[in-house]
């Protein structure tokens, strides 16, 4: 009866170890939050009809150059990399020693020279190695300019949440955008982001259950022995 029950514990304990725990459903990262400095516009004149809170010149400029702005970012990562090795290596030695021959007379035995000695050795090795790995992950986030560089570069950050049924997914960019790369429409191209840091990740019930639990990462570490 003792066995049994350690047997059906040690199998709970390992079930449990299947599956690593959920992370806790959250909010947006606060490194990725808006600034939080407030805008407050210019007081209207009194008795005048135009306000300039609510000003658009003419030829007006409407893409993100000031703290706060937002600006989309168009997703088009693609990255593809592969690496093949192969080294092949052969080495022989032989050696004879003869008969040795003391005092100008052979060692014989029965009329047979004896004594003679042969060496030889080959040692080869084969190695031959592959690897590739390709990327893509295509979209769009829409960010937040967090700081205006003083040579007029914009430090932009944000963070998009989606939560579907029984897990989250999200979206996390931050970098460095120059106001020249910026289209008509407000957008710029991920690959013109400098210092790109983009995250896409997920969290939940599914996510979960696609990582793996940490006794099965310490069997495919290098710390298992076997």
């Amino acid at each position: 009866m003792f066995k049994r029950c350690a047997l059906v514990a040690a199998a709970v304990v390992l079930q449990a170890c299947a599956i690593a725990p959920d992370e806790p459903a959250g909010q947006i990262d606060p490194a990725y939050r808006s600034p939080t400095a407030v805008y407050a516009p210019p007081p209207a004149a009194a008795g005048a009809i135009f306000n300039p809170a609510g000003n658009y010149d003419l030829f007006m400029d409407l893409r993100a150059r000031a703290v706060g702005d937002i600006l989309t970012i168009l997703l088009v990562e693609r990255t593809d990399a592969s690496k093949e090795s192969s080294t092949s290596t052969s080495r022989g030695a032989s050696t004879d020693t003869g008969f040795p021959i003391i005092g100008g007379v052979p060692i014989t035995h029965n009329g047979d020279q004896i004594l003679n000695n042969e060496m030889s050795s080959d040692t080869t090795f084969d190695g031959q190695a592959d690897s590739s790995q390709s990327n893509r992950l295509d979209g769009s986030i829409t960010v937040t300019v967090a700081e205006r560089l003083a040579n007029g570069n914009l430090l932009v950050r944000g963070e998009k949440l989606i939560t579907i049924n029984q897990g989250e997914e999200f979206i996390r960019l931050q970098g460095i955008v120059r106001p020249v790369d910026i289209g008509p429409e407000n957008a710029v191209l991920s690959t013109k982001v400098a210092d790109a840091m983009i995250t896409y990740s997920g969290r939940g019930t599914l996510a979960a259950t696609n990582r793996p639990g940490w006794l099965t990462k310490f069997f495919s570490s290098p710390w298992f022995p076997f």
